[in-house]
């Protein structure tokens, strides 16, 4: 029997990576993902459609009413979604606060109800500068808890850690991978923006890896 493993799934590049190279390793999947009030909630379809796709027992869990607790952000307030590389300060804004720790919790409850000894997640180093909870130290303390929090302890998995989208990518198209099945942009609008951290990121990615990104982008004014 496969071992199970809960996949964090939002329907990003990082996430859709993983899922799939857990798929390829052979795990028995159970995708999480999270509506949390996200403006770029199309990446939720995105999700599902991939799940479906793979007939995988996707769940979507609606986690809208922290919304509330959390406006400070940018990605789940009216505030205006910055524009620029993740490396700029502004950046910031889109941080939502305590984010990965309230979706890990959630995934590791998950985990140990169904059974699965893993929570696949899809960190890595280029959000390390913005993202407090994407850090090695978040993550290995993360890790040591959900060793002790339960009586099943819970491993979480973080293959791209040390990695960056660049590297995380590469290993998507030697894979063969369609980008064009992720969502990345922030706006959740009709195209992407190409503006945003994200989106910004993402076509950094595709151009240092010699490659052409499926997603349609509005046109540059």
């Amino acid at each position: 029997m496969s071992e199970k493993a809960v996949v964090i799934y939002s329907g990003g590049m990082d996430s859709f990576t993983i899922l799939h190279r857990a798929h390829r390793d052979g795990f028995e999947l159970y995708p999480l993902t999270f509506d949390y009030g996200q403006k770029h909630k199309k990446e939720i379809a995105y999700a599902q459609a991939v799940c479906a796709e793979l007939n995988l027992p996707h769940r979507i869990i609606d986690i809208t009413a922290i919304n509330q607790l959390l406006q400070s952000s940018s990605l789940t307030s009216d505030k205006t979604i910055p524009e620029g590389h993740y490396a700029a300060d502004n950046m910031k804004s889109t941080v939502v606060p305590n984010r990965n720790m309230i979706l890990l919790s959630l995934a590791i409850g998950y985990a140990v109800d169904i059974g699965a000894s893993k929570v696949f997640y899809g960190a890595h180093s280029g959000d390390h500068a913005i993202y407090p909870d994407c850090r090695p130290e978040f993550v290995h303390a993360m890790n040591a808890v959900a060793q002790i929090a339960n009586y099943d302890p819970v491993e979480i998995v973080t293959p791209y850690l040390s990695g960056d989208k660049i590297s995380i990518l590469r290993e998507g198209l030697a894979m063969g991978l369609d980008y064009s099945k992720t969502w990345t942009c922030y706006n959740g609008r009709e195209k992407a923006c190409g503006k945003c951290g994200s989106c910004v990121e993402r076509l950094e990615a595709f151009t240092l890896n010699k490659a052409i990104d499926p997603l349609i982008y509005e046109p540059v004014a």
